[in-house]
C-alpha cells in the first residue's frame, strides 16, 4: 500500500469553515474513484495549511492520479501549489480488531 500526503497553503482568512466548504466542493468526485481506497481532508489553521491523506492500493495508482494534471487542479481550486509525498505503507495497525499486519 501506498500513502500519499498532499499540503497546500491557504489563502490569508481561510478558517476551518471555508476549507471545509472548499473540501465539500471536490469530495464527491472522489467516490467514484476505482483505485482509491481512503482519502482524509486536514486543515492546519496555525499554518494556515490544508491538504489531503491518500490511500491507495500501489505506487502506479498513487502516481497515476497524482500527475501534472492533479497538481494544477489544486493549484487552481486553493491558489498554491501542492506538495506531495508518495510513502511505502510498511505496517497497519488496526485497534477495533486488535490487529497488526504487514502491508
Amino acid at each position: 500500500m501506498i500513502v500519499v500526503i498532499v499540503v497546500f497553503d491557504l489563502a490569508p482568512g481561510v478558517d476551518r469553515d471555508i476549507a471545509q466548504a472548499l473540501y465539500r466542493q471536490t469530495a464527491r468526485s472522489w467516490l467514484g474513484n476505482p483505485d482509491l481506497i481512503e482519502k482524509y481532508y486536514f486543515f492546519d489553521a496555525e499554518r494556515r495549511q490544508g491538504g489531503g491523506v491518500y490511500i491507495w492500493p500501489s505506487r502506479a495508482a498513487a502516481l497515476r492520479w497524482h500527475d501534472d494534471d492533479y497538481r494544477r487542479r489544486i493549484a487552481a481550486h486553493y491558489g498554491s501549489e501542492p506538495r506531495i509525498q508518495v510513502l511505502d505503507a510498511l505496517m497497519h495497525v488496526d485497534p477495533g480488531a486488535a490487529r497488526l499486519s504487514e502491508v
